[in-house]
């Protein structure tokens, strides 16, 4: 029989919470899409989507999402228990991207600007396109002004007196089929005008809840105003102004953006920036 001068039995196996793996011997996890992840306290399975600074979102085979905190020992991988990170930042290429993923101009002077334009509905639209599509804009010497309600859409065409070198393209909101920003879209399409929009109510909708800190955009009922809603919903005792500085300070770039607002963007700075073929 060896004595505890033999070292054998030095420590005490059942000392402290057993159960629980100790420091440093849970290995740790950079998130990536695709990594399956299972919750350690409420079971929830799935895959992983996106991730912030704090959090990670998984999305199960159901298409269900939860958003859980980046916390030690959250998470099981075939049953064993890890740590998820944040993936390690790629190293500098040279080549600085905008908050767009564009490539950054270096010393950038603003271009003169064109004829053509972008119209957005409000200033939050307008903030949030400068915040991810400002650099790019700067280089292609395009100008984003807003409409104040899409229904002024029709007047703001009628004046604007669109053409061949003098194109409009506009975002609008809650473009879904047989609402009545759809109906005024259709009035207003023309070769020279293009009008796209997104599904969501309104453009804060269009930032990912992960980037904001939230599981998701809560469901307002009918009848009441929805950015009152959603700050009721969320307990965020605020005005509405400064939430929206709360949202848009969140974004940093476009993968802090729902991919129905990044595509329409960039289809309207495409639309007014590419040449049109001769004869047109």
């Amino acid at each position: 029989m060896r004595t505890n001068s033999g070292k054998r039995y030095d420590e005490d196996v059942l000392a402290g919470d057993w159960r629980r793996p100790r420091k440093g011997q849970v290995p740790t996890v950079p998130a990536e899409h695709g990594l399956v992840l299972e919750s350690a306290d409420e079971g929830f399975c799935g895959a992983v989507v996106t991730w912030d600074r704090s959090t990670v979102t998984l999305e199960d085979r159901k298409g269900r999402r939860r958003v859980f905190d980046l916390a030690p020992a959250a998470f099981l991988v075939d049953g064993a228990p890890v740590t998820v990170v944040r993936p390690a930042a790629a190293p500098a290429t040279g080549r600085p991207r905008s908050a767009s993923g564009s490539i950054a101009v270096r010393d950038l002077r603003s271009r003169v600007a064109r004829e053509s334009r972008i119209y957005v509905e409000g200033v939050h639209d307008a903030e949030l396109v400068e915040r991810v599509w400002g650099h790019d804009l700067r280089v292609e010497g395009v100008v984003v002004e807003y409409l104040e309600g899409v229904d002024h859409l029709p007047e703001v065409v009628e004046e604007f007196g669109p053409g061949p070198e003098r194109r409009l393209g506009v975002l609008v909101d809650h473009l879904v089929p047989g609402s009545k920003e759809s109906r005024i879209a259709e009035r207003a399409a023309s070769p020279h005008v293009l009008v796209v929009g997104h599904p969501f109510v309104d453009v804060w909708a269009a930032v990912k809840p992960s980037a904001v800190g939230i599981a998701s955009w809560p469901e307002v009922p009918r009848g009441v105003p929805w950015k009152e809603g959603v700050l009721d919903a969320l307990g965020w005792r605020m005005e509405p102004g400064d939430a929206w500085r709360r949202i848009l300070d969140s974004v940093r770039t476009y993968a802090d953006l729902e991919p129905e607002l990044l595509g329409r963007v960039e289809e309207l700075i495409d639309f007014v920036t590419v040449p049109q073929p001769a004869g047109d």
